[in-house]
């Protein structure tokens, strides 16, 4: 399991730019949940010596009443679903009552707290950060969430106590299936009907609320690992009113999938929460499967609103295939499993560097690079870099300015050409090294050519 970290602190100590920082991006996934005076944000962090995953939370006070009572509650939930926390402190302002009030909190939960005094550019750190002993969580950080000065330091620290397990550990021959989606738009349903309602009593184990539950089944000659992310019960027990969501369940259960079932509601539409799920799975370069789900009975008119949203919306998941289903009645569900195959296959799928470069080769006959100040970059051979997701090295020359669209260009080319469907796929760009780095004085191209004739000359009167 990923370590979860949760960044606490109150308003404008600088959460939020610091949550962007460690999540490179300025994007995430938002608890949609009743009653949230604050949404909180979820993302995977990026900077650090192993992947976690990272809550940012709205700003707190420590009071215990009014609306500050509220914030309060919904940080100290984030802390609950966390394996450790940061307290985000503003070095400029320095030690307030409030920071007490909510250190006192922090202590009371009995989880590992570490101290991040922000705002330190320009300052002398040590000095800053000194008074922040007093709060007793041991040595403060002095860090720039802004410039990113100390934060890399930090999280070496913060992340030194956990083993972190790839995704998946070993290959057991079984594709690891993830069901995900928002509250209410079918997921028990649909598992259910995946596994069969007489297998899940074997499989109903108890765990916490970041428990991703592994069932095996097997379907056609097929193995699979269904990675729960809704709970697995008994149809009798699942209430399709109240579905308890977990996004840092679901995020766990993202990162040990080899493929991952996204489930939409037809009749809600495509949501930006939806879009934020979906782009997670994506980033995390998991094989998909998409399913709008509750299609039976919709009019016409509301089924063209659905397409029309999904193209409009989802434009970074054409790649996946698209299934319309009814997970109650059972329409279309036995159709996604040969999409989670075809996904999983193209997802591991083993490329020749001959045949890559062969595409490429294709690719630049129908459409050259551009010209960058007066000179064409060139693409001479590409070969593979590695799987789940297919990554695809191209190396040549300038390839640093080729354009997101010709990137793309090249990306559609190779899911057509070697039967790429339902993974993303990532093009890594390489530049050769200079010949003449380095040396004084190397030949212009124009010298080239003259050197080239006279040799030639030579040639020819011997």
């Amino acid at each position: 399991m990923l370590p979860v970290i949760a960044l606490l602190g109150r308003p404008n100590v600088g959460k939020s730019t610091l949550f962007n920082f460690l999540t490179r991006s300025r994007d995430a996934l938002v608890a949609d949940e009743p009653g949230l005076t604050r949404d909180r944000q979820y993302g995977y962090g990026k900077v650090g010596p192993k992947p976690y995953i990272v809550i940012d939370t709205g700003g707190i006070t420590g009071e215990a009443a009014g609306i500050d009572a509220l914030m309060l509650r919904q940080s100290m939930k984030a802390f609950e679903e966390a394996d450790a926390a940061i307290f985000v402190l503003d070095g400029r302002a320095g030690l307030t009552p409030d920071d007490e009030r909510i250190a006192g909190e922090l202590r009371r939960a009995g989880k590992p707290v570490w101290l991040a005094v922000n705002k330190t550019e320009g300052m002398m750190s040590d000095v800053v950060a000194a008074e922040f002993f007093a709060l007793g969580f041991g040595e403060p950080h002095a860090v720039s969430a802004a410039h990113g000065q100390g934060v890399a330091a930090l999280m070496d620290e913060v992340l030194a106590p956990y083993e972190v397990e790839g995704a998946p550990e070993e290959d057991d021959g079984r594709i690891r299936v993830a069901v995900i989606g928002r509250p209410n738009v079918g997921k028990s349903t649909l598992i259910n009907r995946l596994i069969g309602e007489e297998r899940l009593v074997a499989f109903d184990q108890p765990g916490t609320t970041r428990d991703a539950v592994a069932v095996p089944f097997e379907r056609d000659g097929v193995k699979y690992t269904l990675v729960d992310t809704a709970g697995v019960r008994r149809k009798s027990r699942v209430n399709a009113a109240i579905e308890k969501f977990s996004i840092v369940k679901t995020l766990q259960a993202i990162e040990t999938a080899h493929a991952v079932i996204m489930v939409f509601d037809a009749r809600e539409g495509i949501t930006d929460q939806d879009a934020s799920l979906a782009g997670l799975a994506v980033e995390r370069g998991r094989a998909m499967v998409l399913a709008v789900n509750k299609w039976d009975g919709l009019a016409p008119e509301q089924r063209d609103r659905v397409k029309v949203e999904v193209s409009l919306r989802l434009p970074f998941l054409s790649f996946a295939r698209l299934h319309y289903i009814s997970a109650l009645h059972g329409t279309g569900v036995g159709d996604l499993f040969g999409s989670v195959q075809e996904a999983d296959r193209a997802a591991n799928a083993d490329l020749s560097t001959s045949e890559l470069t062969r595409v490429l080769e294709e690719a630049i006959r129908m459409h050259q690079p551009p010209l960058v100040r007066g000179r064409r970059i060139k693409l001479r051979y590409a070969h593979q870099g590695g799987r789940r997701p297919p990554v695809i090295v191209i190396h040549g020359n300038q390839t640093e300015r080729v354009p997101d669209a010709y990137r793309r260009y090249l990306e559609n080319l190779y899911r057509e050409r070697c039967g790429l469907f339902g993974t993303p796929i990532r093009i890594e760009f390489r530049t050769g090294e200079n010949p003449y780095k380095g040396k004084r004085n190397p030949l212009t191209p124009r010298q080239l050519q003259k050197r080239k004739r006279l040799m030639k000359h030579l040639k020819k009167r011997k």
